[in-house]
């Protein structure tokens, strides 16, 4: 776990591991099919495909391996004395050409985005000849506002099994991208209870 400071709130940035990856993947495979089970009417999205991950599942697979990360994410900030760390949801956004996520924050404490599949070149943008400006599929972090010596934006290039740990407040978008594919990835909130 390395903790970036771009901005006043830590950034937190790791890889999941193989395991966490072929069991989440193959759990929205299987859900994904019902057509009951969406949920993008609750989120910021303007994405139709979401899916909520059972609290079961996340037990008896994810939590272990999601807890460990944000332990070692608080460490890095001088955070030890955790009573409890409470998944309060975790759901994966399936993403495709010109779908987006718009500015938002999240509920909780803590949130996190982790990416599961992405389209071969999604970040090019024929438009645009500046290879700087290629935020196609990308994510960016918001906070404050841009000044001397101070960056308001944050932007980060998803990479399949990279994991971001964030405060739920710090804003954050998704951007569209042009070509076809399929961006997959994970978010959640978690509730941070201290001793």
């Amino acid at each position: 776990m390395k903790n970036i400071k771009p901005f006043g709130p830590s950034i937190g940035k790791t890889k999941i591991s193989n395991k966490f990856f072929d069991k989440l993947n193959k759990e929205f495979d299987v859900k994904s099919i019902s057509k009951k089970i969406d949920y993008s009417s609750k989120l910021a999205s303007q994405i139709r495909k979401e899916l909520k991950i059972s609290d079961k599942f996340i037990r008896h697979n994810l939590e272990r391996e999601l807890k460990i990360n944000i332990k070692k994410f608080l460490s890095n900030e001088n955070i030890r004395n955790i009573k409890e760390i409470k998944i309060l949801n975790l759901w994966v956004v399936r993403q495709f050409k010109g779908e987006y996520n718009p500015i938002h924050y999240h509920e909780g404490d803590l949130s996190g985005v982790g990416y599961l599949k992405l389209p071969k070149g999604m970040t090019k943008n024929k438009m645009v000849k500046n290879k700087k400006l290629e935020t196609n599929g990308t994510i960016d972090f918001i906070n404050g506002q841009r000044g001397f010596l101070s960056k308001s934006i944050y932007n980060v290039v998803p990479k399949i099994k990279d994991l971001l740990i964030f405060p739920n407040y710090l804003m954050h978008t998704a951007y569209p991208f042009n070509i076809e594919g399929e961006r997959r990835s994970f978010s959640f909130n978690v509730k941070i209870i201290l001793k």
